[in-house]
């Protein structure tokens, strides 16, 4: 009965060491190549000025012509101002834009929704339109985090 048990785990054990990974595994897979965003936010912000803001898409070091979607989502840090979600003008050469007013002053938002290839980004930025109240100098000095109506759902 010990020589069946001993033989048993001796073959139990030649198995499971055959199973060994692949070091090349990895490869295998697909490498996702991330999107990648940059804001550029003209200054200042005026109220009721129209102002452009800007997104250079790159994917693996290449500007992007014709990504699935670019939206630009706008909203005020204490919740009474939200733009609807808007999509990006193609002024070509992997640059996007939109062109906004604003009524009101103190800190806002931007985040910018991408996709291209499967790979989603949706980074955000904070800008100042004309002077901040007392507020929203608190809340920059206390680094808070974005509060307001801003949902991060899907298109």
């Amino acid at each position: 009965m010990k020589i069946i048990q001993s033989l048993f785990i001796v073959l139990l054990t030649c198995i499971l060491s055959a199973c060994t990974a692949d070091p090349n595994a990895s490869q295998l897979y697909k490498q996702e190549k991330p999107l990648e965003a940059e804001i550029i936010l003209p200054e200042p912000f005026e109220v009721t000025n129209a102002a452009t803001i800007k997104v250079n898409l790159t994917q693996d070091g290449e500007k992007v012509e014709t990504p699935d979607y670019v939206h630009f989502e706008i909203w005020k840090r204490d919740g009474t101002v939200k733009y609807e979600m808007t999509e990006a003008h193609n002024d070509g050469n992997g640059q996007f834009s939109l062109t906004n007013s604003f009524e009101s002053e103190g800190l806002y938002y931007v985040q910018v929704h991408a996709s291209n290839e499967g790979s989603i980004i949706m980074p955000t930025k904070q800008f100042i339109v004309g002077h901040l109240s007392e507020s929203d100098k608190q809340a920059l000095q206390a680094d808070a985090p974005v509060t307001g109506e801003h949902s991060g759902g899907h298109h």
